[in-house]
């Protein structure tokens, strides 16, 4: 799969889970996608990911600075998305540079079929 083509799929996806538009953010997935969290929280229901982030914040934005996609040799593409998180605490407090690296792999017709998430969002809450 094309990089560019990869890398628009990735944030399209990333720009629905933000707005909460999960009809259309499920429309970017593949049957069985998975998406793992820190904690080593599991979900395959963007429907869960977002009740578990109401007990964390109001919302989070991702600020991507550099997505890089790699095609594998089983033909899927792997695309590593990188930047700073900014958005609200539970309270109402503004936060914003906390790092974040997502991993996405997706299928050759370009559907996502797994999403791992690493972040300082632990870290900058203390």
């Amino acid at each position: 799969m094309d990089a560019d083509i990869a890398t628009r799929i990735v944030l399209s996806f990333l720009r629905a889970v933000e707005a909460r538009d999960l009809e259309l953010a499920r429309g970017y997935t593949a049957p069985g996608f998975r998406m793992v969290f820190p904690g080593d929280s599991h979900y395959a229901a963007l429907e869960d990911l977002v009740a578990a982030a109401k007990t964390r914040y109001i919302r989070a934005i991702k600020r991507p600075e550099r997505l890089d996609a790699a095609p594998q040799d089983d033909g899927t593409t792997s695309v590593t998305c990188f930047g700073t998180l900014f958005g609200e605490w539970l309270d109402g407090t503004p936060y914003e540079g906390i790092r974040y690296c997502d991993w996405f792999l997706l299928r050759a017709d370009g559907k996502i079929l797994r999403q791992e998430v690493w972040n300082d969002m632990a870290l900058a809450k203390r």
